[in-house]
């Protein structure tokens, strides 16, 4: 393995560290360290249009789509950056899932259509998987679309989907045939929001946040031109986007983050007696072990970096890096929440906002904490639950 930084490298990471500093505006960074999951569209739109006139938005896009061409180190540093001051999380949607697919199985149409608009943030879009009963077991899905002359009429129902109520268009899976293996009978559509026959209803989290939603579909009418490559094949572009969802879910910058944090606010609070809690040695104990586990995080990530330099495929191996980037980051959020003691159970979200004229109960780096450990109970089940993870390893990697 070869994954150090080179000269090159490391001049790269200071341009980007410059980018950023001279580019995003310090009210948006500042709401984005306070509550990095409910960032608005505007704002996650201003800094979305900042990367990509810079022509930095879509890292791990071709260059012949906008790609910027950059080496595998290149985004990994970038993506270290970004995590490092809390910029805003760009949405996924777009860049690193419906893109990647509409790149490589759309029809040329789709591509002149849809890529543009991914790029400049002109159209936002959401996932249209789980379904009521169908979750780590996706291929069970039942929404039906029919094929009436040159259009599809679909009926059914999508749930714990993300910023759908931001969002312009879905990429769904749906049931085109139901005589046939389960997988073999899906197709994948991308369809218009605000076409008659969808309701969107907003599910609120146990943080008190609007992340989540239900989406109905009652006789909606997508034309056959909306459809991703061939009918009844949606299971083949289904997989290639769950690959691209999971090796960017690690999160390895965030979670380097999150530690200094916590070692910070553990120098503040109190301990047992009159020391600090950082003095207390278990507690040392617990954030030097998951810092164990980061290293280890970072260091397969980096090989798997390297592999790709080389021209090799990361495929199946990436459910390492989703399964402990998440099991690490809820550690993270737990033990955040024990370092801040009675801060922590005082809950009010209404005062996150930054413009909020409401005087916080907790001190300043204890804000936002209780929110991101709520919300991200559920970072082990997005994206494939980790159990289903280790079946891919299990399978695909070990061979058993």
């Amino acid at each position: 393995m070869d994954a150090q930084f080179s000269p090159e490298d490391a001049a790269f990471r200071e341009e980007v560290r410059a980018f950023i500093a001279e580019n995003l505006p310090e009210k948006i960074q500042r709401q984005s360290e306070l509550t990095p999951s409910y960032v608005s569209k505007e704002d996650t739109r201003t800094w979305h249009k900042i990367l990509h006139k810079k022509g930095w938005i879509a890292p791990n896009w071709p260059a012949e789509y906008g790609g910027t061409g950059w080496t595998p180190m290149q985004k990994h540093i970038f993506e270290e950056e970004t995590q490092a001051v809390s910029t805003p999380r760009l949405s996924p949607f777009g860049l690193m899932m419906v893109g990647p697919v509409i790149y490589t199985f759309g029809t040329e149409a789709q591509k002149q259509e849809h890529l543009p608009k991914i790029l400049n943030c002109d159209r936002f879009w959401c996932q249209g998987y789980s379904e009521p009963g169908s979750g780590s077991d996706l291929a069970s899905l039942k929404t039906r679309a029919v094929l009436d002359g040159d259009e599809y009429v679909v009926n059914g129902q999508k749930i714990w989907t993300s910023h759908a109520h931001h969002a312009d268009w879905i990429f769904a899976l749906v049931r085109t045939n139901t005589e046939v293996k389960k997988q073999e009978g899906i197709s994948f559509l991308l369809i218009d929001l605000n076409a008659p026959g969808i309701e969107r209803r907003p599910i609120i989290s146990m943080d008190g946040g609007h992340y989540l939603n239900e989406v109905f579909f009652t006789d909606v009418r997508v034309p056959v031109t909306n459809r991703i490559g061939e009918e009844n094949k949606g299971w083949t572009y289904a997989k290639f986007l769950l690959g691209n969802e999971r090796s960017g879910i690690a999160g390895v910058g965030k979670s380097k983050k999150k530690i200094e944090k916590i070692i910070a606010a553990a120098q503040q609070e109190r301990g047992i007696g009159e020391g600090r809690l950082w003095d207390d040695p278990e507690f040392r104990s617990k954030v030097s072990a998951v810092s164990s586990k980061l290293s280890a995080l970072e260091n397969i990530n980096l090989r798997m970096l390297a592999a790709e330099a080389a021209g090799k495929t990361v495929g199946p191996e990436a459910s390492i890096l989703k399964i402990n980037g998440t099991e690490i980051e809820q550690s993270l959020n737990e033990i955040f929440v024990e370092a801040l003691g009675n801060f922590a159970a005082p809950y009010e979200p209404e005062g996150l906002n930054i413009d909020a004229n409401l005087d916080p109960v907790e001190p300043e780096y204890g804000r936002g904490v209780m929110t991101e450990h709520l919300l991200r109970r559920a970072a082990t089940i997005y994206g494939g639950t980790n159990e289903v993870q280790r079946d891919i390893i299990a399978k695909h990697v070990l061979g058993l």
